[in-house]
Order: structure tokens, then C-alpha cells, then sequence
């Protein structure tokens, strides 16, 4: 039962607990009227009653940030680490030692704006998504009652790589396959931009991969792990990006007979790397050199360039364009979530929406014609 006294100018609430046979009550002070007051102990009153426990002690939001970084981010990359260690400065910068609890939507959807006057509108976006997972588990922990994140509107000044700037199209990505098929013999960096078309990888995924990795009977392609390519990463081999890149995935036959017929033309390494470089500082192909070799050859096919990260968004791009599911792309690609894949690519999706609402109609038309 809880009773209410006037504490100064504000209202203060106690609600009487035992625990382990001993009197705790839960008290809280600073609302401006007794109705208020009243109202929020009403609604801990219901979550005792549901055998939840009250979270009434104030959390540093950069605090509960960076622990919560630490008890749930431990299997991820340095490179991803350090993005997660990014937003943690950001919310040290812009809250200060405010508590999590004092952050409502609006107070909240003002950091996101003021953010996105610096910062192009992807990174606002990802600094949400971010803190919304955080937050996410702190409301699970009953810290928090309301995911102050939800709705959020994300915006940014500094222009940003339009979606379908990043990727080929399915004809080009034609041409670009043959013209690869044409180039290998020229060097192990048309078979890293072949692999990058035709799976989908990441390039410290390509990067990390060993023969052994390769299964050439079941036509798979094991990822468990990435090889640090640049100082931000690890040194040698890591982990992915996340538990969901832990991943094995079906590989076009033409693409395996490729690299089978490499395996049996290059000699070993200490590390049973597939794309290991002696000369380079990483011991593999660098990203940079792999660039290069791709927006030369697109060059000379007349296409539009894109980085080698891009064929990452061509090979998903292209999956949708032919009708699979996004379900099964978002595995393959080893996103956390489907949420991360409906993003990434929702310019994809709704491009195929006019072809699908066409197909809808035509169904109906075909079966009422056929009766």
C-alpha cells in the first residue's frame, strides 16, 4: 500500500515491501503533484504484482552504455567494437551523466537532430540502431518502461552515397561476372571481386577464409571468422561481425570449379590463407588494391563504379531482383536481423513493388479467364 507526503514544493511516494522478512519500502520523491505521484506508484504497484522487480536507482546513460558493451558486445569485431565505442563518446558528449530514466522521445529525438546536423543521415541511423538495442534490454530489465527510441526520425546534412549508387544492376552484373571469368589468370584480385559477386561476403569475411573452408562436394562455403586487412582490426584472424556471420553458405558450382582449380596452382602458406600476400603488410590482398582492379575493369565495361564493398549490395541486390526471399538473403549475408536487411535495402524493395503489384493483378485476371 503506498501513502504520499509533501516534501517541500513536491510529492514524494512510499510503498511498503518485505524483503527476506525484513521491511524495504520503495520511495521516491520530485513529482510536482500529489495525482503524479500517485499515477507512478500505481504503476509499481502492478509490476510488483506481476513479480517484477522496481529498477528505481538512476543509471548514467553512458554508464549503462558502456557496460551493457561490455556484457553483450563480446563476440564482435574490433572494427564493429570501435563503432559501438564511437556512440558511447557521442552519448558521453551530448548527455553528460544524465540518467537513462530522465530520457523521454522528444529530449531524445532532439539528440538524434542535433546529431544529424553534423553527420550524414546513415550514420544518424546507425547511431540509432545502436542505442536502440541498448535500450531494448534495459526496458527487459525493467531500468527503463519506455523504449524512448521507437519512431525515431533520423536526418543529416552532410550528404551521403545514395542505395543505388552502391550496387550493379542485374545486367551488369552479367557483364562484370564474364568479364572476371576472362581476367583470372591475371591475378588472385579478380578472384577476390569474383567471390565478393557471387557470395556476398564481407572483405575481411573473404579475407579470413582457408582452403579448408571450401567444400567442393556440397558446394559450400564455411564463414566463421575474418584476417585483419588494416590496423583497426585484429591482428590475424578474428571473429565476424556478429553470431549470425558464423555462417555456411551455397556457392554457384561455376564459381567453385574457379577457385578448385586455384587451390591445385598455388602453393601453401603458414596460414592456409586463401588470399595470402607474402609482400603485403596484412599478409593478404589489400582493400585498396582490390578496389583498384575492380573500378578498372568496370572501367573498361563502360558501368558505373562501385567500391568492392559494393558487391556486397549488388549480390543482395540481385538475389531480391530474382525474387528471393529476403528472409533467406538476410542469412546469407549474415545479418543480426531481418530489421538490418529491410533497411539496407528498402530502395530494392520498393523498386520490385510496381512489378509485384502487376503480378498480383495478372494472377487474378489469369484465374478468372481460366474457369
Amino acid at each position: 500500500m503506498a501513502s504520499f507526503t509533501k516534501r517541500g514544493k513536491s510529492w514524494q511516494y512510499t510503498i511498503s515491501r518485505m524483503v527476506d522478512g525484513k521491511s524495504k519500502p520503495l520511495r521516491k520523491a520530485g513529482f510536482k503533484t500529489k495525482k503524479e505521484a500517485q499515477i507512478a506508484a500505481a504503476a509499481i504497484e502492478e509490476e510488483m504484482r506481476r513479480g517484477v522487480v522496481p529498477h528505481l536507482k538512476p543509471e548514467p546513460f553512458d554508464n549503462y552504455f558502456e557496460e551493457w558493451i561490455k556484457l553483450y558486445k563480446t563476440d564482435i569485431s574490433k572494427n564493429t567494437l570501435e563503432r559501438y565505442n564511437n556512440t558511447l563518446e557521442t552519448i558521453r558528449s551530448y548527455f553528460g551523466g544524465k540518467t537513462i530514466q530522465e530520457i523521454n522521445k522528444r529530449s531524445y529525438q532532439t539528440f538524434l537532430n542535433e546529431y544529424g546536423l553534423t553527420h550524414a543521415k546513415e550514420s544518424t541511423r546507425k547511431l540509432n540502431t545502436h542505442i536502440r538495442a541498448c535500450v531494448k534490454d534495459a526496458i527487459d530489465e525493467g531500468v527503463v518502461r519506455v523504449d524512448f527510441t521507437r519512431d525515431a526520425v533520423f536526418s543529416g546534412s552532410v550528404p551521403s552515397k545514395r542505395p543505388e549508387e552502391k550496387h550493379l544492376n542485374y545486367f551488369e552484373s552479367k557483364r562484370l561476372m564474364k568479364e572476371l571469368y576472362s581476367r583470372l589468370e591475371r591475378g588472385i584480385g579478380y578472384y577476390i571481386i569474383l567471390l565478393g559477386l557471387t557470395s556476398g561476403m564481407r572483405y575481411g569475411e573473404m579475407m579470413g577464409l582457408t582452403k579448408g573452408d571450401f567444400d567442393f562436394d556440397k558446394s559450400e562455403i564455411k564463414i566463421n571468422k575474418t584476417w585483419g586487412y588494416t590496423s583497426k582490426m585484429s591482428k590475424g584472424f578474428g571473429p565476424t561481425k556478429n553470431k549470425q556471420s558464423n555462417r555456411i553458405i551455397k556457392v554457384d558450382g561455376q564459381t567453385m570449379l574457379a577457385f578448385k582449380i586455384l587451390f591445385k596452382t598455388t602453393p601453401d602458406n603458414i596460414h592456409k590463407l586463401v588470399f595470402f600476400s607474402p609482400s603485403s603488410k596484412y599478409k593478404v590482398m589489400s582493400n585498396n588494391n582490390t578496389n583498384k582492379l575492380l573500378k578498372g575493369t568496370l572501367k573498361d565495361l563502360g558501368i558505373d563504379l562501385i567500391s568492392v564493398h559494393g558487391l556486397r549490395h549488388t549480390h543482395a541486390s540481385v538475389l531480391l531482383y530474382k525474387n528471393i526471399s529476403i528472409y533467406y538473403v538476410s542469412e546469407r549475408l549474415g545479418h543480426s536481423d531481418i530489421d538490418t536487411t529491410m533497411q539496407y535495402y528498402a530502395h530494392v524493395i520498393k523498386e520490385l513493388r510496381t512489378r509485384d503489384e502487376k503480378s498480383t493483378v495478372d494472377t487474378f485476371t489469369n484465374m478468372i479467364n481460366s474457369v
